[in-house]
């Protein structure tokens, strides 16, 4: 099974991290956000993903270093997970929508960082968590996961917006991650 340990502490925050990409969904958040919580369940039970995370931060100054560093810690065990990346598919994509929104991921777990994203949110908040800290989360994973995403949605309602984010995520992750073969999709010969 692929599965990986990652802490990261810092005078900032502190957090310990399992994964388990071979699992069945289920999850153990604690970052102190509701909210990003929520998401995180969310991307683990529609990924079939097992998360622990216990995260705690600096959360009296705000929420942007904890959330920011469980994207570094995530993009880390994503990577760390997947080790030469012999036989996974390599590329994954999906389109969820949750009620009025419509979100879209397309992703290339091909070694080089890159995150294009599309998204207006009205609201400055869904809970305790700023809306501005989506596409940071994102920043965040990708650069460390080593991985190309393309995410964008459309919509009224943030709430809906984000966790269809979230969502598409986990069925575009999971797609990439499956191994269907022996050898590494590439015509270097590594990833």
């Amino acid at each position: 099974m692929r599965k990986a340990k990652i802490s990261r502490k810092t005078s900032e925050t502190d957090i310990r991290m399992e994964l388990n990409l071979d699992g069945s969904g289920s999850s153990d958040i604690n970052t102190g956000i509701g909210f990003f919580d929520h998401m995180l369940t969310s991307f683990a039970r529609h990924g079939y993903f097992d998360l622990v995370i216990n995260a705690r931060g600096d959360l009296n100054v705000d929420e942007h270093h904890l959330i920011e560093d469980v994207g570094i810690v995530l993009g880390q065990a994503i990577e760390k997970t997947l080790g030469d990346k012999t036989g996974i598919v390599r590329f994954g994509e999906a389109r969820i929508p949750m009620d009025e929104a419509l979100a879209e991921v397309a992703l290339d777990l091909g070694g080089r960082s890159y995150l294009m994203m599309n998204a207006d949110f009205s609201s400055p908040r869904v809970g305790e968590f700023n809306t501005q800290m989506v596409k940071h989360f994102f920043e965040s994973l990708t650069d460390n996961a080593m991985m190309n995403l393309h995410i964008s949605v459309k919509g009224d309602n943030d709430h809906h917006q984000i966790e269809a984010l979230f969502k598409a995520f986990a069925y575009g992750l999971r797609r990439a991650v499956k191994i269907e073969g022996k050898d590494i999709k590439s015509t270097k010969g590594v990833l």
